[in-house]
């Protein structure tokens, strides 16, 4: 993976920079990756192979111990309702952290994008596995926290209720992605730009409600990180359309 650094104007950026120290990097390769401060950012374009055409680059725009800011610009065609890239940043945490020894997982995320006529989502991501060596791109379970669907793409499996967590309503959809079963939590209508929560409590939720077993599950991620190193996540998974632009002003996230 290869990084270069890149200066350029950040006008466009103010109110990140005015929270998060300038730095800057430029990812365009595939899986191309840079981490710092605890957070880590990944040009993550897993599905690439299905587009007709497109391309995405992704730049880190600051970070520091508080957060990171970061934005990616794609454009994909072809095979629609497939997903190309889920670029994200994550937050670094220590590997075998058991779920149930997790007592919060503050987050917070402002985003926008300046082209909503696409195909894409908004969605946290968040892996564990009973194997805490599980490679890091899948797991047992996946939690997804939707913030947004644009252009009528689904999650995986079907919706089976409405709850309300956080403060909102979720639709709760769940199925399978081969063996890893996925829980996906999205947001009924529009978008939520400025998402604040603990997603420990829809970890709750899911133990409570569907015997998730938070005592066998340790939180891992999806990242080309060293092994001694998990995260969990926030981006976009982008289908087709553009050229668009995704912004993350400010993402922040611990474990307590």
């Amino acid at each position: 993976m290869k990084v270069s650094t890149l200066l350029f104007a950040a006008a466009s950026m103010a109110q990140a920079s005015s929270l998060i120290p300038r730095q800057r990097a430029s990812l365009c390769e595939l899986y191309a990756y840079w981490s710092g401060n605890g957070y880590e950012l990944l040009n993550n374009l897993w599905g690439k192979d299905t587009a007709t055409s497109g391309s995405q680059c992704t730049y880190l725009n600051g970070a520091s111990n508080n957060g990171i800011s970061w934005s990616t610009t794609w454009t994909w065609q072809g095979a629609p309702d497939n997903v190309k890239s889920y670029p994200y940043s994550g937050r670094q945490v220590a590997k075998g952290r058991k779920i149930s020894s997790i007592n919060k997982m503050p987050t917070s995320v402002t985003w926008r994008y300046d082209n909503e006529n696409v195909r894409a989502n908004v969605a946290y991501d968040v892996f564990t596995a009973a194997d805490p060596d599980h490679p890091n791109y899948g797991g047992d379970y996946e939690l997804m926290i939707w913030l947004a669907r644009y252009g009528n793409v689904y999650p995986i499996g079907t919706k089976e209720r409405t709850v309300t967590l956080a403060g909102r309503s979720w639709d709760l959809w769940v199925g399978w992605n081969g063996a890893m079963r996925v829980y996906s939590f999205v947001v009924p209508s529009g978008t939520v730009k400025s998402f604040s929560a603990d997603v420990k409590e829809f970890f709750r939720y899911l133990e409570s409600n569907y015997q998730y077993p938070s005592s066998q599950q340790n939180l891992i991620g999806e990242s080309c990180t060293i092994s001694t190193a998990r995260v969990y996540q926030v981006g976009t998974e982008a289908f087709t359309g553009g050229p668009a632009t995704f912004t993350v002003d400010n993402f922040s996230a611990d474990l307590q």
